[in-house]
This record gives C-alpha cells, sequence and structure tokens, in this order.
C-alpha cells in the first residue's frame, strides 16, 4: 500500500509536482489566460480579411464568410499603401506620436524627479494626490472641459487669449489645424503626467540613500546629487518605459483622437487609428481596415525588436 502511494505521488521537480504545490496560484492566472486568449490571440483569425475580398454576406455564417470569400493575395495592401490616404495617415498618425515622445515622455520622468526632492512628507502625499486625479477623469469629460475652455463664444481661456493678443489673433484651439497637435499632447500631459510618475518613484525608491551621504559630504548639491545619483539609478526603468512608448508610436489614444476631431481639423487629425473605424465601421471596409491594422502591428513590432536591440547595444538590460 505505501509502495502504491510512494508511486502515486508526483515526482519532486516534475511539472505535476510543482503543479500540485502551487495549483491555487495556477487557478488564480486562469481569468487572465482566459482574457487573453478569448480578446488576443482568437482575434488574429481575422486577419486572414486582409487577404480576401471580405463580404459577411458571403456566406450563411462568419465563418462561411471567411471561407467563401474570394483570396486576393497582397492586392488590399497595394490598395492601402497606393492609395490617396496612406501618406496623409501616416504623417498625422508620426506627427503626434514624436510629439508625445518629445514632450510627453519625459514629463513624468521630470515631476517623479521634483516630487523625490520634497522632504515634508505630507505636502508630498498631498501633492502627489493631485496630480493622480486627472488619470481618473474620463476622456470624455477632458474633451468637455476642453471646449468649453477654448469656445470662441463662452470660453474662459479664449477671453484670456483675446485680451492678451486681441480678437483678431487669439487662436483658436479647437478649429485650427495648426494647433491639433499641440492640443492632444497637453491633454495628455494634463492626464497622465501624474499617474505616469508611479514607475520612477518606485524606482527612485530603491535608491541607496548613503549614496546621496557621500556626495554631500563630497559637497554636491542637490542638482548634482539628482545628476549624477538619481537619474544613473533609474536609468534602466526609463529605456523599459521608452522601448514600450516606441513600440507603440502608430498608436494613438482613438477616443481622445475622436472626440476632439470636426471637419476643420480632419486634415490632420485623421490618424490609423480613425481610418480603421472610418473604413471599418463606418464604410463596411473591412478588408482594408483589417490591413491597416495589420500594418500597424508589424510596424509595431519592429519598433520595439530594434529598439530592444539598441537598447543592449548601449549596454542597457533591455525589455528582454
Amino acid at each position: 500500500m505505501e509502495k502504491m502511494q510512494s508511486n502515486a505521488r508526483p515526482r519532486a521537480g516534475t511539472w505535476r509536482h510543482e503543479l500540485s504545490v502551487h495549483k491555487w496560484l495556477y487557478i488564480m492566472i486562469v481569468p487572465g489566460v482566459i482574457y487573453m486568449l478569448v480578446f488576443r490571440y482568437l482575434p488574429m483569425g481575422g486577419l486572414i480579411m486582409a487577404f480576401e475580398d471580405f463580404s459577411p454576406y458571403n456566406g450563411d455564417s462568419m465563418i462561411g464568410a471567411f471561407i467563401q470569400s474570394p483570396f486576393v493575395g497582397l492586392d488590399i495592401f497595394k490598395k492601402f499603401f497606393t492609395g490617396p490616404d496612406f501618406l496623409r495617415v501616416l504623417k498625422n498618425t508620426l506627427s503626434i506620436s514624436f510629439a508625445s515622445l518629445i514632450f510627453y515622455f519625459p514629463a513624468p520622468i521630470i515631476l517623479a524627479l521634483f516630487l523625490n526632492e520634497i522632504k515634508n512628507v505630507a505636502f508630498k502625499r498631498i501633492t502627489q494626490t493631485m496630480v493622480y486625479i486627472p488619470h481618473f477623469i474620463s476622456m470624455v469629460i477632458v474633451a468637455a472641459l476642453t471646449a468649453q475652455l477654448f469656445s470662441t463664444t463662452d470660453g474662459l481661456v479664449y477671453h484670456v487669449l483675446v485680451q492678451m493678443f486681441g480678437r483678431a489673433n487669439a487662436p483658436d484651439i479647437m478649429s485650427n489645424p495648426g494647433l491639433f497637435v499641440h492640443m492632444i499632447v497637453g491633454q495628455s500631459m494634463w492626464k497622465e503626467t501624474g499617474y505616469g510618475t508611479i514607475i520612477f518613484l518606485a524606482a527612485l525608491s530603491g535608491v541607496d540613500v548613503q549614496l546621496y551621504e557621500a556626495a554631500e559630504v563630497d559637497g554636491a548639491n542637490r542638482w548634482q546629487k539628482m545628476w549624477h545619483i538619481t537619474l544613473p539609478a533609474i536609468r534602466s526603468t526609463i529605456v523599459i518605459m521608452l522601448i514600450l512608448k516606441i513600440g507603440t508610436i502608430l498608436n494613438t489614444s482613438y477616443e481622445q483622437i475622436f472626440l476632439m476631431q470636426n471637419s476643420m481639423n480632419r486634415s490632420v487629425s485623421d490618424v490609423f487609428d480613425t481610418y480603421i473605424y472610418t473604413k471599418g465601421v463606418v464604410n463596411g471596409n473591412y478588408s482594408m481596415a483589417t490591413a491597416a491594422g495589420m500594418f500597424k502591428s508589424i510596424v509595431s513590432m519592429i519598433m520595439v525588436l530594434g529598439a530592444n536591440k539598441l537598447a543592449k547595444a548601449f549596454g542597457e538590460s533591455g525589455f528582454y
């Protein structure tokens, strides 16, 4: 009997033993795995629409539509790349992404450095709470606030600009195409900068205090300690976040762009996300929308791999 029980018990080091020991931990990840399979991997089967002249009416069911839609190879991609919208959409997307990379990405780092220098604990906590709050405000509310503040009829900020520059020279933020990118980046900075400091503040908490004490003995001031101790200590975190940011260079906030888009700024506000929505949902051109989304995904993957390799070439650990 003892021999049978010993044979039934999984040997240490095997996957059955690990599963039996940590079964509750594996059970906890089941919802996440199911979510990834259903909402991330299963929809990838729809990428076949990029290679078909797809129509949902070609079959009796959705699977039948995939099977009976004629295969056209790379024709959809050729139409997408040679069409009149590709270069315009690419330019608009890159304009917003690069402006966000230049102005928005460093903002949480700078704010985290300043928050780290606050010595009064109570004031520091109050300040952190205040800068976190905008993150939890819906983008719909942010868009409504922006429209209200910069309205040319009763907008408070617009009337302040009128007093400063005169009515003829006061910028119309909501309808001026040249100011659309500035408005989008400004909204993102106001809404997400405070919340983005969490990761960098967590990294700053691991900096050895003795380094600051030694630097202070050597006569270093606050700026010198920040430049020579604090920034090098969180450099790996900055690199990882930069790799992730570069990987989403073709991704713009669809909800934000869609809410702030109007007939006056459409020439500069039509990005890949809104283009995919217009082609796929509004016009029913599912093949073209899928091809555009697939192009975005491939470029994002290449950017992540390239940025990670470049980071390793400069001596950083990289993302993986």
